[in-house]
């Protein structure tokens, strides 16, 4: 059972985590090309990845209880503690400042007349900036869980 769990751990992780980072990349080209519904689309996309990314930590901690004995894992082990830490500034990252300046922008593109876009649209560097720290906290998170120090 315990393999059970940690292929789940780590199959979540590739294919809800994964795009859960990349999908605000993508709004920042429909934003950069004028696409409002394509960025409304995304930022409901980017919300559902974020959602569903509970159930990697979910998984994990099932991983770390029915981990054997001699590896003495708990919660407050130096990896499992800050890689909870670092997942969760992701998530709320993601979830409450990309997301929201996702559907932003979009409503600013709408509201915009044709032809009057100026070359960064509103919301551009705090969408990029945000997805680029909570991207890299995952990055860290990964490298812990394959490190283990």
């Amino acid at each position: 059972m315990d393999t059970l769990i940690t292929i789940l751990h780590v199959g979540t992780a590739v294919f809800i985590v994964g795009p859960m980072a990349i999908i605000p990349m993508t709004g920042l080209r429909a934003l950069r090309a004028g696409n409002a519904a394509q960025v409304r689309t995304l930022a409901t996309s980017t919300m559902l990845f974020t959602w569903l990314s509970l159930l990697t930590f979910v998984f994990g901690f099932g991983a770390m209880s029915m981990a054997p004995a001699r590896y003495h894992l708990t919660f407050t082990t130096p990896w499992i503690l800050w890689s909870a830490i670092l997942y969760i500034v992701a998530f709320v990252l993601n979830a409450f400042v990309v997301v929201p300046q996702m559907r932003k922008a979009a409503d600013a593109m709408v509201a915009t007349p044709e032809g009057s876009a100026p070359v960064r649209p509103a919301g551009y560097g705090p969408i990029a900036a945000t997805n680029g720290i909570a991207s890299l906290l995952l990055v860290v998170v990964v490298i812990l869980m394959i490190w283990k120090p």
